[in-house]
C-alpha cells in the first residue's frame, strides 16, 4: 500500500495536483494540515483515493480534527498539524503523543522542513511545505509483510 504524505500547501492546489500525479499508485492521500481548502478539493476530483486530513493552525474556520490515528495495513498512524505540540521547537512532544497512541509511524507538518527519521519503533515524517517554489512531499509504503518505507521528494 502506497501512502502520499503532504503539508502546508495553503492555497497552492496546482502544486498539489502534481505530487498527486506524481504517485498515480498512491491509495491514500493524508493532508497534514493548512489546506483544509485544497482538501476539500480534493476529495472531489480524487473519488478513487482516501483522503485523510487534520486542521492546522492556519485552517481557522474547518471542521477537521486536530490529530488522527488510523490503522492502515496493519501499522498504526498518528496524524496532526504540530502547532499544538510545538513542533517548530522540538519533536520531543509529537513523539511522545506519538507513542500514548500505540503509533507505528508520526506523521505532522507545519515546520515547512521536510524529517524522515526512525527512533525506536517509531517512523517520523514531515513532508515539509507542498507549496511554491522548492515544494515537498513524502510517500509511505507498507508491504503486506508489514515493513514500511518512507521517502520524501520534491514536486516536479
Amino acid at each position: 500500500m502506497r501512502i502520499l504524505v503532504v503539508s502546508d500547501t495553503h492555497g497552492d492546489l496546482y502544486t498539489l495536483k502534481r505530487a498527486i500525479a506524481s504517485q498515480p499508485a498512491a491509495e491514500i492521500i493524508i493532508h497534514c494540515g493548512d489546506g483544509s481548502r485544497e482538501v476539500d478539493e480534493i476529495m472531489l476530483e480524487y473519488t478513487d483515493k482516501k483522503v485523510i486530513a487534520v486542521r492546522g493552525n492556519c485552517d481557522l474556520a474547518s471542521t477537521l480534527p486536530s490529530t488522527e490515528t488510523v490503522k492502515l495495513n496493519g501499522k498504526t498512524l498518528f496524524i496532526t498539524h504540530g502547532h499544538l505540540y510545538h513542533a517548530k521547537y522540538t519533536t520531543y512532544n509529537l513523539v511522545c503523543a506519538a507513542r500514548e497512541q500505540k503509533a507505528d509511524i508520526l506523521l505532522f507538518g507545519h515546520t515547512h522542513c521536510a524529517l524522515s527519521e526512525y527512533d525506536d519503533g517509531l517512523y517520523i515524517m514531515n513532508p515539509g511545505s507542498c507549496h511554491g517554489y522548492g515544494a515537498t512531499y513524502g510517500y509511505i509504503d507498507i508491504t503486506d509483510r508489514g515493513d514500511i518505507v518512507t521517502n520524501i521528494l520534491s514536486v516536479k
